[in-house]
């Protein structure tokens, strides 16, 4: 899987791996330098390699590092990998003989609310999280699990998509219960896939004469825990001021606000963080994400549209690729899921224990932009994959 993205990303940039400098590879789920030796699959050049683990933000902590990398003058190319081959079920904790690094997550669940012993701590915290939205601002369980329908629903258009299939909102709310307001359908899966992108200098860009598809990072946020994530709010333990933090950020760095955006790939673990993620990315006003689903201005027709990969809840995690799924779209490249006028696009990213990182996009040089013309092309196109290949 990684040796297919990295080469599908270099394809793509129309460079050779002997012209990447340096590398930062993501992954959770895999002994010590697993990044070496999937980069090895495709080229053995003697470039400095880090590893990166970062949860469920372990991919766009792998961007994040090869950005500064680039933007440093430290490098002028960079690939930014990320790839997982998980276990089957729900995720669980590896080493018992020591502090765990959600211990303060789960005292907060302890001290707010009772904790199932019986139910994965995953879809507890967020969606406990979900239940404090719903008593605080009136949010409804109609509301949350609509936000599971419109994804499921954009995901029927991503060939990468681990589940492809459309529910009714009925479907998803009698689904089985996994921890209230959370049904089975409002869940993401445990997935295998891999993502990669290229980043480059503006130099090294306008020399391989790629102005027509470069996609600049105007903005680059990450936020970590603060003290309010410890106290007394689910909401802020599964992560809401570390988003709004990073994306605060980003927005500074881009000189823009959300109301610039237009598409957006936004971390679905369970849908309820979906809902509490657009009040901390100020895509709404806080209190407000019920009224944002309730009017559809989170899909197409609307005011942004969120995931219309269909996001973590058809296919899974990795900061890449949402990274690729925003870079296509800017590029006009997405077929029937086109985001129309897409021009600004936000990436969010979030893993508990914690790290969240937020991006905003557009094209590099958008007076030098081409339709994409090749074939075939890869945000529309069936995804050839070899199961069991050999690395």
């Amino acid at each position: 899987m990684a040796k297919e993205a990295g080469e599908r990303a270099l394809a793509d940039a129309g460079i050779s791996y002997s012209e990447v400098e340096q590398a930062v590879v993501g992954y959770c789920y895999g002994d010590s330098t697993c990044g070496q030796r999937a980069l090895y699959t495709i080229g053995l050049t003697g470039i400095p390699i880090v590893n990166v683990n970062n949860n469920c933000s372990t991919g766009s902590s792998a961007l994040f590092l090869a950005k500064q990398l680039v933007a440093g003058g430290n490098a002028d190319c960079v690939i930014a990998l990320g790839f997982e081959k998980m276990e089957r079920g729900s995720l669980s904790a590896k080493y018992t003989d020591r502090t765990n690094p959600l211990d303060k997550h789960v005292e907060v669940m302890l001290k707010t609310r009772e904790v199932n012993v019986k139910t994965p701590f995953a879809p507890q915290m967020f969606g406990n999280a979900g239940r404090e939205h719903m008593e605080k601002y009136k949010t409804t369980k109609e509301q949350i699990a609509k936000i599971a329908e419109k994804n499921h629903r954009h995901s029927a258009l991503n060939p990468y998509s681990q589940f492809r299939d459309i529910y009714t909102l009925e479907q998803i709310l009698s689904s089985p219960v996994i921890h209230e307001p959370l049904t089975k359908l409002q869940c993401c899966p445990t997935s295998d896939g891999a993502a990669c992108a290229i980043l480059a200098s503006e130099d090294f860009v306008k020399k391989h004469k790629l102005e027509h598809q470069a996609v600049e990072i105007l903005g680059a946020g990450m936020g970590t825990d603060m003290p309010g994530s410890f106290k007394d709010s689910c909401i802020k333990m599964v992560g809401f001021e570390l988003s709004q933090k990073a994306a605060r950020d980003a927005f500074s760095q881009a000189n823009l606000s959300p109301s610039d955006i237009q598409v957006v790939e936004l971390h679905d673990c369970f849908s309820a963080n979906e809902l509490i993620t657009y009040e901390a990315l100020g895509l709404c006003e806080e209190g407000k994400a019920g009224e944002l689903v309730s009017s559809n201005n989170n899909t197409y027709g609307g005011k942004y549209v969120v995931n219309p990969s269909g996001g973590l809840i058809s296919k899974g995690a990795t900061g890449l690729a949402q990274c690729a799924e925003l870079c296509w779209q800017l590029r006009g490249m997405c077929g029937k899921r086109q985001v129309t006028n897409a021009k600004v696009a936000l990436q969010h990213n979030i893993g508990l224990g914690g790290a969240a990182v937020v991006m905003i996009y557009r094209l590099g040089f958008p007076d030098k932009w081409k339709p994409y013309q090749s074939v075939p092309n890869p945000a529309i196109e069936e995804p050839i994959i070899k199961p069991n290949s050999k690395l």
